[in-house]
């Protein structure tokens, strides 16, 4: 936790360091889809399964460089009973989860941008940083929602609160006076397990909980081979995922901006 509380403090220092020279800010909003790679979809970086939108401000040093404080809002899910996979079919777990996330992002342009003081008005850019996701898993069964965290299907408590390392690339261009068009498309490093409430072995029975209305919840929710097989495929020892260290996510969209530019500035 040392190093994850360091690197906060460096990037927090340097952005209230610069911004109080910055004379160009930048307002955006954009809207999307959201993705995600995990035990139930574990090959297909670019597969869409939600919404998102999201919103920013942002600090432009030069025209090269920036620094943005932003929220992202996306709605992650994935289904066996959808996969051309058999043994996923047979598997039959589901599970849909909204994500908050938070973020400090650094921008690298590769043109002298408008904002910032630049003379090109359309620009290709990188940008990376950290950021911290909320995150819930829920699952349906017979019509009715669960909290698939509160019944610790593998056995497992985890917090619902992670690190995310940001990362994608855009295009970006000021198509009248202050106002800007952009896409992104950016992918996030989880530091969880557990987006999609699955990452290991089945739940050893020893584990079920001693609460009779939460143990039976848990005995389904932990295995839901049986709605499909006529029995369960689980048990002790038995693989459920795919022992990933961590989940991903996506966020991929269309915004506008909005720059506040001073007299100064040019």
């Amino acid at each position: 936790m040392f190093y994850k509380r360091t690197l906060l403090a460096i990037v927090l220092s340097s952005f209230f360091a610069g911004t109080s020279s910055a004379q160009v800010w930048e307002l955006g909003a954009q809207v999307g889809g959201a993705g995600y790679m995990g035990d139930l979809n574990p090959t297909n970086p670019l597969k869409i399964s939600g919404l998102s939108f999201g919103g920013f401000v942002k600090a432009n040093f030069d025209p090269n460089w920036a620094l943005s404080f932003n929220y992202n809002n996306g709605t992650i899910k994935a289904d066996d009973a959808n996969s051309s996979n058999e043994q996923f079919r047979q598997r039959n777990l589901s599970f849909s989860n909204k994500l908050h996330e938070l973020s400090l992002l650094v921008d690298f342009n590769f043109f002298d941008y408008f904002s910032g003081g630049g003379s090109s008005r359309f620009s290709p850019y990188l940008y990376t940083g950290i950021g911290a996701v909320f995150f819930n898993p829920k699952t349906k069964y017979q019509g009715k929602e669960y909290e698939l965290s509160y019944y610790q299907t593998e056995g497992e408590s985890y917090k619902k609160t992670a690190l995310s390392i940001p990362y994608g690339f855009g295009l970006k261009y000021n198509f009248k006076s202050n106002w800007t068009l952009m896409s992104s498309i950016g992918y996030r490093n989880a530091y969880t397990k557990y987006l999609d409430d699955v990452h290991g072995s089945y739940i050893d029975p020893a584990k079920f909980s001693t609460e009779p209305s939460v143990r039976s919840m848990q005995e389904i929710l932990s295995d839901r081979s049986n709605e499909v097989l006529g029995y369960n495929i689980g048990g002790k020892g038995v693989q459920r995922g795919d022992f990933r260290k961590r989940d991903t996510y996506m966020f991929v969209g269309i915004g506008i901006t909005y720059t506040f530019v001073s007299q100064k500035c040019f």
